[in-house]
């Protein structure tokens, strides 16, 4: 994956100050990390309705960052909305949970960016909608709470407001599951879901569902620290940037059928503005 001389360089400033890193006292002396994650967001975090343990691609990678540590995970959940409340009241000493590095998310805290996302849209497989720009009129519905309510305003002024069609009609849910049956149930005419979310969905439901063009947006997902946290941060990003280097985390990252998504470094608040 390319990335700017600016980015890297911050990925790179990061690493640098990740060198002589060491976990924060209280967090060594107790041996466990507090995490919290919203289990609506498969692959990423989500309740396995067989064992009702928790699965994913970044319940997988936080626990093999834990044991390089020597750390036990707590586990607890939540809304995503009260996802970032719970980092900031310290009820969790990092975010790892489908979270996107937003620059307006930057003003208390910072990311390690570990995995490329986009928002892209999707359709029942019997939809009429074969481009996105089919999509412009229609009644569009994503998870409130994120990022994408923006992005797809900002798409349907680019692309369907600009050439005179009627602009998307934005419809909240409350989280993906949420988004996919109101989509089932023909409430809405398309869904958008970060891009990594969709195999696993597809693969779930074989033949409901089908992608419409290219993400609409480009971005990372980051473990997201409070800023003054910065030996933690930089302790996790030390480790990270080894299961980067040694394969375990491009591993685990194949296992959920998202080593496309690979970064080739961590980076520190790497996002687009």
């Amino acid at each position: 994956m390319r990335c700017s001389i600016g980015i890297c360089a911050m990925g790179l400033a990061a690493l640098a100050s990740a060198a002589a890193a060491e976990l924060p006292a209280e967090i060594k002396q107790s041996g466990t990390l507090r995490l919290t994650v919203n289990s609506t967001y498969a692959p990423m975090e989500y309740r396995d309705p067989a064992t009702n343990e928790l699965k994913g691609l970044d319940i997988d990678l936080a626990n093999a960052l834990a044991k390089r540590l020597g750390l036990k995970i707590v586990w607890s959940e939540t809304a995503f909305a009260e996802l970032i409340p719970s980092l900031q009241t310290k009820r969790a000493d990092f975010i790892i949970s489908g979270i996107s590095d937003r620059a307006s998310r930057r003003e208390t805290a910072d990311f390690v960016d570990y995995l490329v996302t986009g928002p892209q849209f999707f359709v029942l497989a019997d939809s009429d909608a074969k481009l996105a720009a089919d999509l412009c009129g229609k009644k569009i519905g994503t998870t409130r709470s994120t990022s994408f309510p923006a992005e797809i305003e900002k798409w349907s002024k680019t692309v369907c407001e600009a050439s005179g069609k009627p602009a998307a009609q934005y419809v909240p849910g409350e989280n993906s599951i949420d988004v996919r049956n109101q989509l089932k149930q023909s409430r809405i005419d398309a869904a958008v879901q970060g891009s990594e979310t969709l195999p696993y969905a597809q693969a779930q439901e074989s033949g409901k569902y089908r992608v419409v063009g290219d993400p609409i947006a480009f971005g990372y997902q980051g473990i997201m620290f409070r800023k003054d946290d910065i030996a933690l941060r930089d302790v996790v990003t030390e480790q990270l940037k080894a299961m980067i280097a040694d394969g375990s985390y491009k591993a685990i990252l194949d296992t959920w059928g998202l080593g496309a998504n690979a970064v080739r470094e961590p980076m520190l608040n790497a996002a687009p503005q």
